[in-house]
């Protein structure tokens, strides 16, 4: 039976990791991918602005929906490059991304992380394996 769109969504929204980042999906369609986060205290770092962590966490998340989108199967993280352009305190954050090139085992994407006034905080590239049925 093949995999919806819909089943994958499903899948990140249900994940305990998910929900324990504060993730959210604004929108999950074939190749077309956002999700926000809304930054909280416990998000921090010692001089009090986002945590690099979550930024790359942020990153390797919406990378690997936007290929689990194109592709429908399980795809686990080979390599993110992850460069970061401004810091940030409070407010929300909007992930987006795009499947640059898809291959039978792996794919190359790449996306950004910005803020409620289309600044850019965060870039990021990562490269997927593509994990086939049998």
């Amino acid at each position: 039976m093949p995999v919806e769109v819909e089943d994958i969504r499903n899948q990140f929204e249900s994940s305990a990791f998910f929900s324990h980042i504060g993730f959210e999906i604004i929108r999950f369609e074939e190749g077309n991918v956002t999700i926000k986060l809304n930054i909280e205290e416990h998000l921090l770092n010692v001089n009090g602005s986002l945590h690099g962590g979550i930024h790359a966490t942020m990153l390797d998340t919406i990378l690997g929906m936007v290929t689990r989108s194109v592709t429908k199967s399980k795809v686990v993280t080979t390599s993110l490059t992850v460069h970061y352009l401004a810091s940030i305190s409070s407010g929300e954050l909007f992930a987006e991304a795009k499947v640059l090139q898809k291959g039978y085992k792996i794919a190359f994407t790449e996306g950004e992380i910005k803020d409620t006034e289309g600044n850019i905080i965060a870039k990021g590239t990562g490269i997927f394996k593509i994990i086939r049925d049998k």
